[in-house]
């Protein structure tokens, strides 16, 4: 957690930087807004910016914003003013804190912002395997990839790898690889000179240099374009960046942690996604799995969020009751834990009584989870998938495969090739297939015509 407090408040600003070394955060003092960008720009950055109300903090704020540089501001100041406090907020602050300092509310902003309350649940099996690997792998200076569903908790994960390597006093830096625009993506990760392009008014640090010495970790890495791709494979490869606009190169020595929640594997064959780069980054793979393959995860990770939202809002800390239980674990949480952490939050301020039954188990609209209206698309698909597999309960293998060979020729009105090229077999053993079915006295769908067999769509039509 890396610190920048900006101001001159005598005494009082030396007793915020206390306490927030006390909770672990690295601390950077600048004494004005000018003097706050060289810090930014320079390479030690900041996760957050306790920011002077006294001084102009819309203007801060529109020089981070013109020069893309991302980190939250709270104001501070010796006075309770609530019109002070409204001003900063509008102005673009997070939050406003009066001076002097209470330490559990600067601890609990640092949290905050570091997302230290982001604890690591579990009790599944399947979780409990992916967290050894990671414990095993968390010294070494390997590239890691870590892939999952969106709301699995990757970054989770890689913070949890990160705080376990011989790495942990220094940077862990993330950069969510979606969410910034392609055109300044480059500079974002490798930073630029003055002149390099519009706008770039002043040399600027990026993600690589922030993070030597550290970990740098590569938010949804599959949403980066494969242009980019390959200055960040000659950047791990060699241990040496470019920044845009640089003449010379700049050595870094980082640990790179990815993310994706999309196939790599597809993504290389798709062309949008290079093969070296992905075998440059998957030295270990931790394959987070979703949350309903996860079922023991469920109840233990509800607890959590019980208990931290009750504390989070002053309630009373309530069981959940044996039905709400039922409740949770009969959901497929295709959100997965963040969608079970807002659900467990809701609950928190919706229970009434002594316990959280299902009334207060609800879904973002309101509806009782276990009664919201399913789509009708999502209902007969379910429908289906469960006639289908009630149909197979008690049907021996070679049953199986008879019944869908024989279907498929029907359905390809006897065309052998077809009816071959559908279920992933060689034409040789359909032919063997069907002249055993035809030997059991079982009848064959006569081979058609040209022209008789319906044109097969083309895949993704």
């Amino acid at each position: 957690m890396r610190l920048l407090i900006v101001g001159t408040l005598k005494g009082q600003l030396t007793t915020a930087t206390k306490i927030a070394m006390e909770n672990g955060a690295t601390v950077t003092h600048a004494e004005d807004h000018d003097q706050a960008m060289r810090v930014l720009r320079g390479g030690k950055g900041a996760d957050l910016l306790l920011v002077d109300v006294a001084l102009d903090i819309r203007d801060l704020v529109m020089r981070l914003e013109a020069e893309h540089i991302h980190a939250p501001i709270v104001a501070c100041g010796i006075t309770n003013d609530a019109r002070a406090a409204v001003a900063a907020i509008h102005a673009g602050a997070k939050e406003y804190i009066p001076l002097p300092p209470d330490p559990e509310l600067i601890a609990a902003v640092l949290a905050a912002v570091a997302n230290d309350s982001r604890e690591l649940v579990y009790r599944d099996e399947a979780m409990a395997k992916v967290i050894k690997l990671a414990q095993q792998i968390a010294g070494s200076d390997a590239s890691v990839m870590i892939t999952g569903e969106s709301g699995t908790g990757k970054e989770v994960l890689a913070r949890y790898v990160h705080m376990r390597s011989a790495r942990a006093k220094r940077p862990f830096i993330s950069i969510n690889c979606a969410a910034i625009p392609e055109h300044l993506l480059e500079s974002e990760l490798f930073g630029h000179e003055k002149g390099a392009f519009t706008g770039a008014i002043a040399r600027r640090i990026g993600k690589f240099e922030e993070a030597t010495g550290g970990t740098l970790l590569l938010d949804e890495i599959s949403e980066m374009d494969v242009r980019l791709q390959s200055k960040l494979l000659r950047a791990i490869q060699e241990r040496v960046i470019d920044r845009v606009g640089g003449t010379r190169p700049v050595p870094v020595d980082i640990r790179i942690i990815a993310t994706s929640n999309r196939n790599l594997v597809d993504a290389v064959r798709e062309g949008t996604f290079r093969e070296d780069l992905l075998f440059r980054l998957n030295v270990v793979n931790l394959k987070i799995p979703p949350l309903r393959e996860r079922p023991a995860d469920i109840l233990e990770l509800a607890q959590h969020f019980v208990k931290k939202y009750a504390d989070a809002n002053g309630v009373p800390l309530r069981p959940i009751s044996a039905e709400a239980r039922r409740v949770l674990s009969a959901n497929r949480w295709q959100g997965n834990v963040r969608e079970l952490e807002n659900t467990m939050h809701r609950s928190v301020l919706m229970a009434q009584g002594d316990e959280i039954g299902p009334d207060a188990i609800l879904t973002p609209d309101g509806d009782r989870l276990d009664l919201a209206k399913t789509p009708p698309a999502v209902a007969h698909a379910t429908f289906a998938a469960e006639q289908v597999t009630r149909a197979l309960v008690g049907r021996t293998v070679a049953d199986v495969e008879r019944d869908l060979i024989l279907e498929t020729l029907k359905h390809c009105l006897g065309n052998r090739t077809h009816a071959a090229n559908i279920l992933g077999i060689s034409i040789r053993t359909l032919r063997n297939k069907l002249n055993e079915y035809s030997d059991g006295g079982i009848p064959i769908t006569p081979a058609g015509t040209p022209g008789e067999y319906p044109r097969m769509p083309m895949v993704g039509a």
